[in-house]
């Protein structure tokens, strides 16, 4: 049966979790901001920086959720039924909160935008795959584009660069 003090304590926790994920989905973004002005502008340095922060802040993005799990697993040890961390933070909270809940909808906010700023640098990158995909065809074919389908020799006609025959 929970207690008032099991309460607080649980309620402590998660605040301190959601200090923890609002400094890593902050800094996420701003990673995440870097890398696609570095993308648009092609600086490969600034982007092997921007995937190493990349890569730590995820191994930090794991501890919360790995804290997550633990969190309502301990809330479930105590005869709480709760499948998210909103839900035990209304149930922690019992109406004394609203602050803790709103921290909870803010967190799920910002993951929502970084999802969306992950989704925008996604596209990027394959506009830019795909724009090298055509240069190289453009190289391999010297400027001259090929029927796909027919006859003769059109058809089957080689790339000049790989296939040049002296």
């Amino acid at each position: 049966m929970p207690t008032p003090e099991s309460n607080r304590d649980l309620e402590t926790e998660i605040g301190t979790l959601l200090d923890e994920l609002a400094t890593v989905q902050s800094e996420l973004l701003a990673v995440l901001r870097a890398k696609r002005a570095n993308l648009a502008t092609v600086d490969l340095a600034g982007l092997a920086e921007t995937q190493v922060r990349e890569e730590a802040l995820a191994r930090r993005l794991q501890d919360c959720q790995r804290r997550r799990t633990e969190l309502l697993a301990e809330a479930r040890q105590q005869g709480r039924q709760a499948d998210s961390l909103g839900k035990l933070a209304n149930l922690v909270s019992q109406g004394n909160s609203p602050k803790l809940r709103d921290r909870v909808k803010t967190a799920g906010t910002q993951m929502r935008l970084l999802q969306h700023e992950s989704l925008s640098n996604w596209v990027l990158a394959q506009r830019a795959l795909l724009h090298v995909s055509q240069l190289v065809e453009i190289i391999a074919t010297g400027g001259r584009m090929q029927p796909t389908y027919g006859e003769g020799d059109s058809a089957h006609a080689r790339g000049t660069l790989v296939n040049q025959e002296a």
